[in-house]
């Protein structure tokens, strides 16, 4: 598979937590940084996703917002 997206980053899901629609997966980077998407439960079972499991988080953005209060 070839993707356009140039942020791919690897890890391991480490937390699924499902709801009536959707599940958030949380991935732990290689560094111990923690990744969070939300993504149907269709894609869930799709993918075959289960804790402990290698995936990666592709992160593709035409805009990033940055805020301070």
């Amino acid at each position: 598979m070839k993707l356009s997206a140039r942020n791919i980053l690897k890890g391991k899901v480490v937390k699924i937590n499902p709801g009536a629609v959707n599940t958030e997966i949380t991935l732990q980077l290689k560094g111990g940084d923690h990744v969070v998407s939300v993504i149907t439960n269709d894609s869930v079972k799709r993918l075959r996703l289960k804790e402990k499991q290698s995936a990666y988080a592709i992160i593709k953005a035409s805009n990033v917002m940055i805020g301070v209060m």
